[in-house]
């Protein structure tokens, strides 16, 4: 009969299952993920190990007993199972779809591992996960083992004759313990060559890009500024929208990288003392290019004075950057309002146009990666579906919230608030 790990390997457990549902919710494109293991008193019946992808753990925990029925079926059967919810799951949009693929060991099932993807998982995606898969159900048995292996090498310490029953019992344990360490092995060095690989992708994109990029917009800079006289009305024009066009692969670039490294955990909190009102005025002067003649006027909407904060200026600057962008690329006449007003130690920000708008069954996906609600309109407004993303990984990053409200004609509005100090 199996007993319960020892504290000090619950720990280890623990530590490595949040590790691994982490891993999960980035090969599901930032979805949800629902970590179990069985309970050896009872192995028909599993328990909440670790989560990843949602907003509190009381949302984590009150999905689990959502799909409690999908999880219970996938331990009792060792089959994946597929369902489809009439909600969205995470706090990141995806179409309700979930994934449960059952975790076995030693042809047993140890666990389930719930995935909620954002998005329809590439091959290469599900193989990740069929590996990560098996490498959880390992770690959860190998810590079965640990605890069994402990508790009859103490019974033996103690009597010589349950040393004598018991040695062939040690024995195979020891095999099979070191046999699972050895598979434990190879396969973090297939993970870690899997994580090598896309920061290898990411260095190079960074390093053989945007060098060049920013080499070629300052060259195009250069000439129109410095040879207006020597060139044609169409040359500027051609060389302006290389510019437009070359400016848009930049911010492009800027977002992968940023979101990358928000996953990875790279992009730290910055609190520096901020002006909203100065803020704000950076972010209208930064999307002038967008509208270019567009009629349409920006108004800022600051309801009463906004002390000096504390916050992350950058981060802030940048969400800000990006709602408003959005809203200018997307509307072709009327109004754009940005406004902010502090309350209650909260910075609560907005940005409303009169553009095309988003109609109901689009709205749940607009947070996703490279989504378009029309992928014609990414060759007209050039965009590549990564700045809502962006939004919204800082401001789940920044302990943030947001509120998107839109109607098709008539326009949209986007609200988030974070946590400020007063300065």
């Amino acid at each position: 009969m199996e007993t319960d790990p020892t504290p000090a390997s619950e720990t280890r457990l623990n530590r490595a299952l949040r590790i691994m549902a982490s891993q999960a919710s980035g090969l599901c494109g930032a979805g949800a993920v629902l970590l179990y293991s069985h309970i050896d008193s009872d192995p028909a019946t599993g328990r909440l190990r670790a989560a990843a992808g949602f907003q509190s753990a009381d949302d984590a925990r009150r999905t689990a007993a959502h799909l409690e029925k999908l999880i219970q079926t996938t331990m009792d059967t060792g089959e994946e199972q597929g369902a489809k919810t009439a909600e969205s799951i995470g706090n990141r949009a995806n179409d309700g779809t979930v994934l449960a693929v059952p975790l076995m060991a030693r042809d047993r099932v140890v666990g389930v591992l719930l995935l909620a993807p954002t998005a329809v998982l590439t091959e290469e995606a599900r193989e990740a996960i069929d590996t990560l898969a098996w490498s959880t159900a390992i770690a959860i048995d190998h810590a079965g083992f640990e605890a069994q292996y402990e508790t009859l090498a103490t019974a033996s310490e103690k009597s010589l004759e349950v040393a004598d029953e018991k040695s062939d019992e040690l024995l195979k344990l020891s095999e099979e313990l070191f046999a699972q360490d050895l598979e434990l092995l190879q396969n973090n060095e297939k993970l870690g060559k899997i994580e090598k690989l896309k920061n290898d992708f990411i260095e190079k994109m960074s390093r053989e890009l945007r060098t060049p990029l920013n080499s070629i917009i300052e060259s195009t800079i250069t000439v129109l500024s410095n040879e207006n006289e020597n060139l044609s009305e169409s040359s500027r024009q051609t060389l302006r929208d290389a510019l437009d066009e070359g400016t848009a692969f930049q911010r492009t670039l800027e977002n992968i990288l940023d979101l990358w490294r928000v996953k990875q955990e790279e992009l730290p909190i910055e609190i520096q003392e901020l002006s909203m009102v100065n803020v704000i005025d950076e972010t209208i002067f930064s999307v002038q290019d967008t509208l270019r003649d567009k009629p349409v006027e920006i108004v800022k909407d600051i309801p009463e004075a906004i002390p000096k904060l504390r916050a992350d200026l950058a981060k802030v600057n940048q969400i800000l950057f990006l709602l408003l962008d959005n809203a200018a690329k997307f509307t072709e006449r009327g109004t754009i309002t940005i406004g902010a007003r502090y309350a209650e130690g909260r910075l609560h920000c907005w940005v409303a146009d009169t553009g095309i708008g988003i109609c109901s069954d689009d709205q749940k996906y607009i947070w996703n990666e490279f989504y378009q609600v029309d992928a014609r309109t990414s060759v007209r407004y050039l965009g590549a579906g990564l700045g809502l993303t962006l939004v919204h990984d800082l401001l789940v990053l920044m302990e943030g919230e947001s509120l998107l409200e839109s109607e098709p004609g008539t326009g949209t509005r986007v609200e988030f608030n974070i946590p400020v100090v007063l300065a």
